[in-house]
């Protein structure tokens, strides 16, 4: 068994197809059939079954990829030992963030991470949603940074922060001034339920904070009327101060946001709306101790 056939078939498997497998792998479609032929040959079963120019696993091949993972994972933990033992200052870092909280978070990193850092090539996936899944999928990926409420058992968690999200209106709304003060909060409080016939820019269902604030708004009974859903929060932000309704947003976000008008902003619910930044990389992948202050790095900003 070899390296090479084992990037192989994985990615066979991902395209479904030998032609974009190919592609991907820079080899000629006919030298990628000649390798899964030989391979088949040697172990006596087939891994996949073909459908016209569809190749799907078979159960043999479901298992055979579960063990390549597993092969080129330890390779992969090796290597990076193995240079953190010899070098340590140089290696590569891929690192998955939600797009809103790069432009929020990865300057301030990066100024002290790579002054201390300067041969560790660093590459920023920035997604939209469902980084835990694309984690979980993409071997490349070292750690992603993101907000999650439900846990994977194949990933380990690290706590970064804990976070307000807050709401959102323009500064002239005739809400604006109906905040009451609170000792423990930094901002005025807001009983949802005063909002109920109100239009929200809300962000969608799966996305962490429109998870959190819907259950935050049925908590109140508030059901709202939501004229536009954005996966973007700069666009809530902006929307809102249009006066298309109000928003929430984490506050971090709010801080690294211009505005020619400061926004009202509230805590809201009894207890607030709160969510976790976590960084999040695969159960027992092996971190160099450049991964390690990276982490550290970001957990001081």
């Amino acid at each position: 068994m070899n390296y090479s056939e084992l990037h192989y078939i994985l990615c066979i498997a991902k395209h479904q197809n030998l032609t974009r497998a190919a592609q991907e792998l820079y080899i000629s479609q006919p030298t990628l059939t000649k390798h899964l032929q030989k391979l088949e040959r040697e172990m006596g079963a087939k891994l996949f079954s073909r459908n016209g120019n569809t190749y799907v696993p078979t159960y043999t091949g479901r298992k055979y990829m579960e063990y390549a993972r597993k092969i080129l994972q330890v390779k992969q933990d090796w290597e990076k030992e193995l240079k953190d033992l010899t070098e340590n200052n140089e290696g590569e870092l891929n690192i998955a963030v939600p797009l809103m909280r790069s432009s929020c978070m990865i300057p301030q990193i990066m100024a002290e991470f790579s002054e201390k850092y300067p041969n560790v090539n660093v590459s920023i996936w920035e997604e939209a949603y469902s980084i835990q899944e694309k984690l979980l999928l993409n071997d490349q990926l070292d750690f992603g940074i993101f907000n999650e409420t439900r846990e994977h058992p194949k990933l380990e968690y690290e706590l970064l922060k804990r976070e307000e999200i807050l709401l959102v209106m323009p500064p002239d709304h005739p809400l604006a001034s109906s905040g009451y003060p609170s000792l423990s909060d930094r901002y005025p409080r807001i009983d949802l339920s005063t909002l109920a016939s109100e239009p929200f820019i809300l962000h969608f269902p799966e996305q962490t904070t429109g998870k959190l604030v819907l259950e935050a708004l049925d908590r109140a009974g508030v059901q709202p009327r939501v004229p536009v859903r954005s996966r973007n929060t700069e666009t809530c932000v902006k929307l809102c101060m249009q006066g298309m309704g109000m928003c929430f947003t984490p506050e971090t976000y709010l801080q690294n946001m211009d505005f020619s008008r400061k926004p009202a902003c509230f805590s809201v619910g009894e207890k607030g709306i709160f969510t976790t930044l976590s960084i999040a990389f695969r159960r027992g992948t092996y971190l160099p101790k450049y991964a390690r202050d990276f982490i550290e790095i970001a957990r001081n900003k």
